[in-house]
């Protein structure tokens, strides 16, 4: 009976110190907070700084107002006509221009870039992009600027700069503080304080400044030159543009989501006179509305083991790799498998 015991208690304690060496590594799944993944340091690191880009297209359409000061010593070189029945002299000086004001829509629009998420505090990108837009007449008093042609089209080069606002972080330091008047020994209120902290919660809000420079592609009312090329009229200003926005961003998995923008964009154009002898600054405000699809570079590799039905993330051989799509989430809960 004695020799059963100890030989019962023996198998208990080797048991249970082989559980303590797996550290956690149980059923192929880990909890550690850093893994390697790769065989060789440069790997690993490599991938990791891989897994700190993402890639991103987005499309929308946009409500633009331009407008300008309008002077000149010679009008009649410029597409300016009175749109009433009666004809009024045109009265404007260098102190007293005449403002016309214009506005019309933008669509489509397209934009395509990288994205690093820094710390989940602030993100850094980059892009091109594509516009066309319309153009209407602009009007001040009884006079109209009408433009020859009603379409144009610009690219652009941009890069961002975005602050995260609110996202699962944010929202756990939030709940804390919110239960912060609920006593230690409330162990109801603490342990439902722990469960909403540890709850999914896939959205992320940023403020995000844009910058960069456009380039006309296809402008309106061209005129044919001396070398008999055609010359347009409409020319993008040398300063950069900028803009301000607010993303709304809905993650599916760990590596993609879907995201919501809205901003503003201020530009700057010129408008030769015909014989190019002098120029009119356009400036353009820009309403844009766009909706997109981001998808993370995944750094873990996935998993081909024969035979292994892991979905999470788990080991081999000390290795991490992942058992799901990178559309589904790696580390699911209960209520999250299907």
């Amino acid at each position: 009976m004695k020799k059963s015991c100890f030989l019962l208690s023996a198998i208990l304690l080797f048991s249970f110190c082989d559980l303590q060496a797996q550290d956690e590594d149980i059923f192929g799944i880990s909890r550690k907070a850093k893994n390697p993944k790769s065989e060789s340091s440069v790997g690993n690191l490599s991938r990791n700084i891989l897994e700190m880009f993402a890639v991103e297209i987005s499309g929308g359409v946009a409500y633009h107002q331009f407008g300008t000061s309008f002077f000149s010593e010679s009008p009649s070189l410029y597409p300016l006509t009175q749109f009433q029945n009666f004809e009024e002299p045109l009265d404007i000086s260098e102190e007293n221009p005449l403002v016309m004001r214009g506005n019309d829509w933008t669509a489509p629009l397209f934009n395509a870039g990288l994205r690093i998420n820094v710390f989940n505090i602030i993100t850094i990108g980059g892009g091109y992009g594509q516009e066309w837009g319309n153009l209407s007449p602009m009007r001040g008093g009884d006079f109209e600027f009408e433009f020859e042609g009603a379409s144009y089209q610009v690219s652009k080069l941009y890069g961002t700069v975005g602050l995260v606002l609110w996202d699962a972080n944010k929202r756990a330091k939030f709940l804390q503080w919110q239960y912060r008047k609920y006593a230690g020994a409330n162990i109801y209120m603490q342990s439902e304080l722990k469960q909403r902290v540890r709850q999914l919660y896939p959205w992320r809000v940023i403020l995000e400044g844009e910058f960069g420079q456009l380039t006309l592609k296809k402008a309106f009312d061209p005129s044919l030159n001396a070398n008999g090329n055609y010359t347009p009229r409409l020319a993008v200003a040398n300063e950069p543009y900028y803009g301000i926005g607010l993303r709304l961003e809905r993650d599916f998995s760990e590596y993609t989501k879907l995201f919501i923008k809205g901003g503003a964009e201020f530009r700057k154009f010129t408008f030769a006179s015909s014989d190019y002898s002098e120029l009119q600054n356009i400036d353009q405000q820009v309403y844009a509305m766009q909706v997109g699809f981001s998808v993370r570079f995944p750094g873990t590799k996935r998993c081909k083991v024969q035979g292994c039905g892991v979905v999470m993330k788990h080991m081999h051989n000390g290795i991490e790799y992942r058992g799901s799509s990178i559309f589904n989430l790696q580390n699911r809960k209960i209520g999250q498998w299907y």
